[in-house]
């Protein structure tokens, strides 16, 4: 995941007129359009989206759990039912930037969560984008937040999640879940296909940190058969941790799964609109691979 010296370069790195940029490009163009009506002092509120051109409701949410109520924000074609997909933002939490990314492949076909990681503590809505949590000490802010998660954490809060994903008409409950992560949460990608494994069946890890370790709940000693991954390594993360691309495809073989692990030509956060780091092309080849396993399902 981000580390300190990854957020010091990154702080320098943005502004709010490239932010702008990158979320167009990146086909959010609901929320972007949200977001700049408040900038302009309109009464918009971009964390509910109306109906898109692409043909996409989209809104917020409340998923309960056994020890409250997670937030998060829910979208999905017009009509019909569809495929589920979880997709947890990075470290700086739900932001428009992540809303876009939700919306964007809920127009594939998908009918997509991104959960509020942070419910437990402030909630959502902490930063605007991420030069916001990098410039005004973001990292600080959400390290306690971050300290809470745990594998069986994430595994408590992904089968809340699955629970009310299979509640709601338009998820196609004949098909699988898939779960994406960015960052501190494509490992969370991997506990959710081990703790839901008869419904997660793809997990798609972007930068995910902290996937081999000795612990014994290191991701890739949870690696399940029953579901399809993709490991999206950033090239600046497997130059930190060489030994971490070959333990993954071990990993992967042992348990019998299928998968890809495959180091990007973008550094961390490459996959992320408004992140200083953002490679398009590099994202793009990661979407449609994760697009593939999940269309799969």
């Amino acid at each position: 995941m981000c580390d300190q010296e990854q957020l010091a370069r990154f702080a320098r790195g943005y502004s709010r007129r490239d932010f702008s940029g990158v979320i167009a490009a990146a086909g959010g163009s609901a929320i972007l359009a949200a977001c700049n009506a408040t900038d302009a002092g309109v009464d918009a509120d971009p964390s509910v989206a109306a109906v898109t051109g692409g043909g996409v409701l989209g809104g917020e949410v409340a998923i309960p759990t056994a020890t409250g109520t997670m937030g998060g924000w829910f979208y999905h074609p017009a009509s019909g039912n569809h495929p589920a997909v979880i997709m947890w933002p990075d470290i700086a939490g739900v932001r428009p930037a992540s809303k876009a990314m939700g919306e964007r492949l809920a127009a594939e076909g998908f009918a997509v969560i991104v959960p509020d990681p942070y419910w437990r503590d402030e909630g959502h809505a902490m930063f605007q984008d991420f030069a916001d949590f990098a410039q005004n000490g973001g990292f600080q802010t959400v390290t306690p937040w971050r300290d809470r998660f745990s594998a069986d954490t994430v595994m408590a809060d992904t089968a809340s999640i699955v629970a009310w994903l299979d509640d709601q008409d338009v998820v196609d409950t004949s098909r699988g879940i898939g779960a994406r992560g960015h960052c501190m949460t494509g490992s969370w990608t991997i506990y959710a296909a081990h703790g839901s494994p008869e419904r997660v069946k793809v997990a798609g890890s972007m930068h995910g940190g902290g996937l081999v370790t000795d612990a014994a709940t290191s991701p890739h000693k949870m690696i399940v058969p029953t579901a399809s991954y993709l490991i999206a390594i950033a090239q600046d993360d497997a130059a930190k941790e060489p030994g971490a691309e070959p333990a993954l495809k071990t990993a992967l073989a042992e348990a019998g799964a299928s998968g890809t692990v495959d180091v990007y030509a973008g550094n961390h956060g490459w996959t992320v609109p408004d992140s200083p780091a953002y490679d398009k092309p590099e994202a793009e080849r990661a979407y449609a691979a994760f697009l593939s396993l999940v269309k799969a399902m």
